[in-house]
């Protein structure tokens, strides 16, 4: 049955199909609009000159480093050795190509601090006619974020694109019972199943408590006979254990029970505790798991043909428990199976269990087409958006 998550139909809640439509319908804005603004800065990048812009920036960098590094030292009456490393290294930093983006601003820098003494306020000055540089650094930053909001839109689109798929699938598959008749009386099918489980149950369970594991044995090895009738068959050491002791005249609760007891208690009720534990003890996960599982009958059942095969295979399986009822039910199912009726209960059974309450809504509602449709549409659109601003 489909999840919480995937719902057909419903409120505009988280995972609802309202939510996920608006929110692909959004991821797919946001992407356009990212995708654009980084475009747009990329051009104004291109038209400067993605070099220059970086050079311009770089330089903007390594004078600032020089200018927080000098100041204290090379100011004032400090240091003359840092004063004269400051004018050198700062020289450096802002000397670049004629041709290069603000090369008058650092001029006016280099200017700014080309003195015999340097103040405070010589300092402030080359830093104020740094700012035009300063704007490549800001526009290279800002291309940086708008990448990174670039991707994070992407990703959710993504995502969207993905939830979209998902629920398509959900209503392609709700598509698959357009044809379900949904006031079929599946109850018609589903008592006598419901029925047999339970009266095979019961007959297995007073057959396991009562006959001899190895009469138990022996019933579970006559399975092997029947394919469709699939029942794990025992490890060999065990079935030999069981074979061959005394103890395999127990019934199986009692030789589990033993399997508990000390060995001096053990030693009054089987002629050999040592076999016992290296036998029974050993595979008591095999024995628990011991059930009539494999002669129960699924929910919802099989196609008609393949479930009278198997009825044919479980009738004389179960005639062995010495219970009627459950063949009387067995023979039921079988007469259902023959019945035109039979695939209407079936499909509908089918439908109730595999889809949602929303999908059954959906179903009877008429809409199903127009969502289908809706989605389609939706993904279509964010697909387009993906592939038209991949980069």
């Amino acid at each position: 049955m489909a999840d919480g998550t995937d719902t057909v139909g419903g409120a505009d809640t988280p995972g609802s199909a309202a939510s996920i439509l608006a929110r692909a319908g959004e991821a797919a804005a946001e992407l356009r609009e990212r995708y654009d603004e980084l475009r747009a800065i990329e051009r104004r990048i291109d038209d400067l000159g993605t070099h220059r812009v970086e050079a311009a920036a770089d330089a903007y960098r390594r004078a600032h480093r020089v200018l927080d590094s000098y100041e204290d030292d090379a100011t004032g009456t400090g240091d003359f050795g840092a004063y004269l490393t400051f004018e050198s290294k700062f020289s450096a930093a802002v000397d670049v190509a004629d041709d290069a983006l603000a090369v008058d601003a650092f001029e006016a820098a280099r200017e700014a601090v080309d003195k015999r003494r340097l103040s405070a306020s010589d300092f402030a000055a080359a830093r104020e006619a740094l700012e035009t540089p300063g704007e490549y650094v800001e526009l290279l930053e800002e291309r940086d974020d708008a990448v990174d909001a670039y991707r994070l839109a992407r990703r959710n689109a993504n995502e969207a694109l993905s939830a979209l798929d998902e629920r398509i699938e959900t209503l392609e598959r709700v598509a698959d019972f357009a044809d379900v008749d949904p006031d079929a009386p599946v109850d018609r099918l589903r008592e006598p199943i419901e029925a047999y489980n339970d009266a095979v149950n019961e007959a297995f369970e007073s057959f396991k408590r009562e006959a001899s594991a190895r009469a138990l044995f022996e019933f579970i090895e006559r399975t092997e006979r029947y394919p469709l009738v699939e029942v794990d068959q025992p490890p060999r050491e065990l079935q030999e254990y069981v074979e061959d002791a005394s103890a395999g005249e127990e019934p199986l609760p009692t030789l589990l029970e033993y399997v508990d007891y000390s060995p001096s208690k053990l030693e009054h009720y089987v002629d050999d505790p040592g076999a016992l534990r290296t036998t029974v003890a050993v595979h008591r996960t095999y024995l628990d798991r011991i059930d009539a599982a494999p002669l129960s009958i699924e929910w919802p059942p099989a196609a008609a043909d393949e479930l009278q095969y198997r009825i044919k295979e479980l009738i004389p399986v179960v005639s062995r428990l010495d219970a009627e009822e459950p063949v009387v039910h067995l023979r039921e199912i079988r007469s259902l199976t023959r019945e035109d009726e039979y695939a209407t209960l079936r499909r509908t059974a089918r439908a109730r269990e595999e889809l949602s309450d929303e999908g059954l809504e959906l179903l009877a509602s008429g809409e199903l087409e127009d969502r289908l449709s809706e989605a389609r549409e939706t993904r279509e659109l964010v697909a387009a958006v993906l592939s038209e601003t991949d980069r």
